[in-house]
């Protein structure tokens, strides 16, 4: 059997691998454990796309990558603002992934943004604003929320059929949720979800590393010629 046959009766399998990293991590919280469920996913699409030419894959795997080096510095920030600040930097980079490759196979949904900015403007105006005392963190919380609504935005525009399209709009709704828990807890004080906002995060790379997959399964399909009459 060819080694791309292999790939692809294996690859959904292999997800099985960061599911229990990231239910040993929720279990034990150590921070090997949190930065390592990305990792995985990082590694199963790199495999995978040697396997078959995965298209723009880099950009999630610079995502994944991003997303690794913010959830270091929000677990270990001990009290730093700072730290936090620098996490909220990384994970807008892996946004700038994530947009990227919508981007490369779509296109923004104007509409969708629109809606999108309807809702989480006010939500910064009237409750995350005034709650914010440093400026450089508001600055940084509002950039943020308006990076992570143009990635969702674009997840929208995206050019695929389904379900891909819907597991890649999942992965970045559910980051956007995650996001959105953090922004409750941390500014609000409102701590009610925050035992959803590491399952949904790591769910989340799960839910676009299965998209890729699926996406280009379908391609594969597409593309494969008739087989030749016995």
């Amino acid at each position: 059997m060819h080694s791309s046959d292999l790939a692809k009766q294996w690859f959904p399998v292999l997800l099985v691998l960061p599911l229990a990293i990231g239910y040993a991590a929720l279990q034990t919280d150590w921070r090997g454990l949190k930065l390592g469920e990305p990792a995985m996913c990082g590694l199963l699409l790199l495999a995978y796309g040697r396997a078959f030419g995965l298209r723009h894959a880099g950009y999630i795997l610079a995502a994944f990558a991003w997303s690794m080096i913010g959830d270091y510095f929000l677990s270990s920030r001990g009290g730093r603002e700072l730290y936090f600040v620098y996490g909220i930097g990384a994970f807008f980079v892996a946004h700038l992934g994530y947009l990227g490759f919508a981007l490369k196979n779509g296109r923004l949904s104007w509409l969708a943004l629109a809606l999108l900015l309807l809702g989480y403007l006010p939500f910064f105006a009237f409750y995350l604003h005034p709650a914010i005392q440093n400026p450089v963190v508001r600055i940084a919380a509002l950039a943020y929320l308006l990076i992570s609504c143009v990635s969702m935005a674009a997840a929208f525009g995206l050019r695929w059929r389904w379900p891909g399209k819907i597991l890649y709009g999942a992965g970045i709704g559910l980051v956007l949720f995650s996001d959105t828990l953090i922004a409750f807890s941390e500014f609000l004080h409102e701590r009610g979800g925050n035992r959803l906002i590491l399952p949904t995060y790591y769910l989340a790379h799960l839910c676009v590393t299965l998209a890729l997959f699926w996406r280009e399964e379908n391609v594969i399909k597409t593309l494969d010629p008739k087989p030749a009459l016995e």
